[in-house]
C-alpha cells in the first residue's frame, strides 16, 4: 500500500504563511526585515512556493534542448576536471602532466612560452599524452597562437589521430587583452580568421575566447560579468560575420571562461541563464546548426575573495564555489589553490584542489544528475532576475555601439571599478560576507 505521508496535514496558503510571519515580526517592516536587495539591482523574497512558478517559461525547458538553460546534456551532469600547468621546461610540464593525468585530471591547460615555439617543444611537451583522451587546452602570447594552431595540427597529424574527436582550447582573446592591460595588439578580425582556417581540422577546439573570469575577478556583480560576457562574445559574432564567417562556424569557436563567486544560488542562476541568453543571441544570426547555440562554460573559483590571512578558509570557498559550477552544469572545471593569493600552488595545495572536484563527483554524484536545480521555486526566479538584469546590460552596451566602443569610452572598466569598491566597503562594514 502506498502511503501519503502529508495527508495528515491540510496545505497552507502564502496568506497563512504572511500573518505567521508578520506576527513573528511584530510590527517591524517586512522588506527592510526579510527580503534581501542584491547587488544586481533585483530584490530576492524570504520564500517562494509553487505560485511563484506560474508564468515562468524557464520551466518548460528540457536538458540537452533548446535554448539549453537546463544544460546542453541529456544524459548527465558530467564535467571535466581542470588543472593548469605553467610550462617552464617542457620535459619538465610533461612529467607533471603525465603525473596528474593519473590522478583525477581530464583536462590539461599549458601556459607555454612564445619564444620557444617549435615542433619539438610541442613533441617533448605532449610525449606520452593520449591527446584523444583528455582535453588539451593553450594559452600563449596573443601575437603567437596562429603558430602555436599550426604546430598542434601539424603534431596531431604526424601522430595520426583522428582530428576531428580531438577536444581542446586555444585561449586568444584580443578583448581581454584591452581588459587587463589596457592596450590593443595586432587585428583582431585578421588573427581571428587566420586562427580558424589554421585550426579547420579541428572542430571540437574552440579558439575565440571569452575570458569574463577577469571581471568576476576584479570585482563585478555577477549580473555584470554575464552581460558584459554576452556582449564580448556577441563582439566576436558580429565582426567576423560582417568579414564574412559563416555564423555557425563563428559561433562554435567561441568559448566562455566565466569566474565563480562565493554567492552559492545566484551562480548556479548565473550559468543557467547565461545558456538560455547567448543561445537566443546566437540564434538571431541564424546559424546553419541549432547545436551552435551551445554556450561552452569553464569555470574558475575566483580569486578576488581568496584570503591571505587564513588561507584554509580558501578550501571551504572553493568548495562552495565548485559546487555552484557543478549544479549549474558546465564543461569543465578548475578549482584554485587555496594559497594561489600569497605564493605560487605547491603540490598539496593542487592536490586539495583536484580532490575537490573529485569528491563532488565521486562520493556526492554531482555528475550523475541533470540540472537539479530544475523547477526549484527559488532558483527558477533567480535565473529569470539574474537573466534580466544581464540582457539589460547588454542592451545597454550594445546602444553604446557594441563592447569595443562601450571599453573604448570608460564604461566598463569604471563600471566594475565601481561595483570592487561598493562590494570592499559593504564587507568592511560587515553589511556583506564573503562565505
Amino acid at each position: 500500500s502506498k502511503e501519503k505521508l502529508f495527508s495528515d496535514f491540510s496545505p497552507v496558503t502564502t496568506e497563512q504563511w504572511m500573518e505567521k510571519i508578520t506576527a513573528d515580526l511584530k510590527g517591524a517592516d517586512f522588506e527592510k526585515k526579510l527580503v534581501w536587495k542584491t547587488n544586481e539591482g533585483f530584490k530576492v523574497k524570504p520564500f517562494y512556493r509553487m505560485e511563484d512558478l506560474e508564468g515562468l517559461k524557464t520551466t518548460d525547458a528540457l536538458p540537452g534542448e533548446f535554448p539549453y538553460l537546463r544544460g546542453t546534456k541529456k544524459n548527465s551532469n558530467e564535467w571535466l576536471v581542470r588543472q593548469e600547468i605553467k610550462v617552464e621546461s617542457p620535459k619538465e610540464a610533461n612529467a607533471k602532466a603525465l603525473d596528474i593525468l593519473n590522478k583525477g585530471i581530464d583536462s590539461l591547460s599549458f601556459h607555454v612560452k612564445a619564444k620557444e615555439l617549435n615542433a619539438e617543444y610541442i613533441e617533448t611537451l605532449l610525449n606520452d599524452i593520449c591527446a584523444e583522451c583528455v582535453e588539451l587546452n593553450f594559452s600563449t602570447c596573443q601575437g603567437h597562437v596562429v603558430e602555436l594552431a599550426d604546430l598542434l595540427v601539424a603534431y596531431f597529424q604526424k601522430k595520426d589521430y583522428d582530428l576531428t574527436k580531438l577536444q581542446g582550447s586555444i585561449n586568444y582573446d584580443f578583448f581581454n587583452k584591452m581588459l587587463a592591460k589596457g592596450k590593443e595588439k595586432g587585428n583582431m578580425v585578421q588573427t581571428a580568421k587566420a586562427l580558424i582556417e589554421a585550426t579547420a581540422q579541428l572542430p571540437k577546439y574552440r579558439v575565440l575566447n571569452v575570458n569574463a573570469l577577469t571581471l568576476n575577478n576584479a570585482g563585478a556583480y555577477i549580473s555584470q560579468e554575464l552581460g558584459y560576457a554576452l556582449a564580448w562574445g556577441n563582439e566576436y559574432l558580429n565582426k567576423l560575420i560582417e568579414a564574412g564567417v559563416p555564423a555557425t562556424s563563428a559561433a562554435k569557436r567561441i568559448k566562455f571562461n566565466f569566474g565563480i563567486s562565493s554567492n552559492y544560488f545566484l551562480e548556479i542562476a548565473k550559468f543557467r541563464a547565461a545558456r538560455m541568453l547567448w543561445a537566443n543571441i546566437v540564434k538571431g544570426y541564424n546559424p546553419e546548426k541549432g547545436c551552435s547555440c551551445k554556450l561552452f562554460a569553464h569555470a574558475v573559483t575566483s580569486t578576488w575573495n581568496q584570503t591571505a590571512y587564513d588561507p584554509y578558509v580558501n578550501m571551504l570557498r572553493g568548495t562552495t564555489e565548485a559546487m555552484s559550477a557543478s549544479i549549474a552544469g558546465v564543461h569543465s572545471l578548475e578549482v584554485t589553490p587555496f594559497n594561489k593569493a600569497y605564493e605560487d600552488p605547491n603540490e598539496f595545495s593542487m592536490r586539495i584542489a583536484r580532490n575537490v572536484e573529485l569528491l563532488l563527483k565521486h562520493e556526492a554524484h554531482f555528475d550523475q544528475v541533470v540540472d537539479p536545480a530544475g523547477g526549484s521555486y527559488y532558483i527558477e526566479n533567480l535565473t529569470q532576475s539574474i537573466a534580466a538584469e544581464a540582457w539589460k546590460l547588454f542592451l545597454e552596451i550594445e546602444e553604446k555601439g557594441g563592447y569595443t566602443a562601450a571599453y573604448e569610452s570608460g564604461f566598463i572598466v569604471e563600471r566594475v571599478k565601481a561595483s570592487a569598491a561598493a562590494k570592499d566597503k559593504n564587507i568592511a562594514t560587515r553589511r556583506e560576507i564573503l562565505l
